[in-house]
């Protein structure tokens, strides 16, 4: 099989143990980043992803993705510095718009999310480049601060940033102004046309000479030799609660708005387990391999090929079903048992 390189995310549906272990696996056997979730509210990004620097040796350390309205931009600069600090090299600031309705559920309503996210990522820039800040916007204000320490030498630091796009205008932004994209879960293949031309309009736009950056997807992923059904349905519980949940990505994921429509009729906010079981006989088997990788291990890992082969530079596993079957049947495929 093709060999390709490959990440790791680690989200809220593991247990802390499970996490480590995820964690370290990828550490010894080559993958080239874990990325710690951030999204609903369930648990934090920011101490599994401390934990985890401190526990590993070589792989990257991401968050996938914090939000850029519940942590000030100084803060969230001071915070991977620390990072940076556990993990020297490793840090990588993931970041993205909180998505409704949650934001507004809980009193920041996400507003011109482009002119926010240029804003705060500008200033949070400036802070790893070890300037003194002084910015006024429309969202974020600096009167005059940096990095600041009485015991040891303040220096720059390389922590790069990754958006957590979906829309073209925030890849476009992706593309003009940060590191890399970190693609959210279930968007099809077909989705990454249109994502790698807006990016590359972004691109166009840079005043740094770079002419590239890097493009990851977290793809939710499940394997099950034995009963590859079992792990079609894995996917498909979280694509149904996705839909529930978050209709920015139903919106670019193929989907029908009639389907969406149909399956948020069966569900509540939070969205329970009877709710997604109700739910998820509503989608077709046909949409879950168009925006997952699941079934036979060959067979899921084919479809993480077919993402790389499209744009993809960092395909990053979100192991669903058996997770730790998953993983190894995945790091096997990729020659990284």
């Amino acid at each position: 099989m093709t060999e390709i390189p490959l990440g790791v995310h680690l989200g809220e549906r593991l247990t802390l143990e499970q996490t480590w272990w995820q964690a370290e696996f990828a550490d010894t056997h080559g993958f080239e980043s874990v990325w710690v979730a951030e999204g609903r509210l369930a648990r934090d990004g920011i101490v599994p992803a401390a934990v985890i620097a401190s526990r590993t040796q070589r792989v990257g350390v991401a968050t996938g993705v914090v939000n850029n309205k519940s942590r000030n931009a100084a803060l969230m600069a001071v915070t991977f510095k620390t990072i940076d600090e556990i993990a020297p090299g490793r840090a990588i600031l993931g970041i993205g718009a909180w998505w409704e309705p949650i934001a507004s559920k809980v009193g920041t309503p996400v507003e011109r999310p482009v002119t926010a996210m240029r804003e705060y990522v500008g200033v949070l820039q400036a802070f790893f480049r070890n300037e003194l800040v002084e910015f006024s916007g429309d969202f974020v204000h600096m009167d005059g601060v940096r990095f600041d320490s009485m015991y040891h030498e303040n220096k720059a630091i390389d922590v790069p940033i990754y958006f957590g796009s979906v829309g073209p205008k925030m890849l476009q932004l992706a593309g003009e102004i940060s590191d890399g994209v970190n693609l959210d879960f279930l968007l099809p293949v077909s989705y990454l046309e249109g994502a790698l031309a807006a990016i590359g309009k972004g691109i166009a736009k840079r005043t740094d000479g770079r002419e590239r950056i890097h493009v990851t997807q977290i793809i939710a992923c499940s394997v099950d030799d034995d009963d590859p059904d079992e792990a079609v349905d894995a996917c498909r519980a979280f694509l149904t609660q996705y839909l529930m949940q978050q209709p920015h990505i139903a919106e670019h994921c193929g989907v029908e708005p009639e389907l969406v429509e149909r399956i948020k009729e069966v569900a509540g906010w939070p969205a329970t387990p009877d709710d997604v079981r109700r739910a998820m006989r509503l989608v077709p088997t046909s949409l879950v391999h168009e925006v997952t990788a699941c079934g036979r291990s060959g067979q899921a890992y084919d479809k993480l090929c077919e993402f790389h082969e499209a744009g993809v530079e960092l395909p990053i596993i979100s192991t669903h079903g058996d997770k730790e079957q998953t993983l190894l049947a995945l790091a096997a495929a990729a020659g990284r048992g």
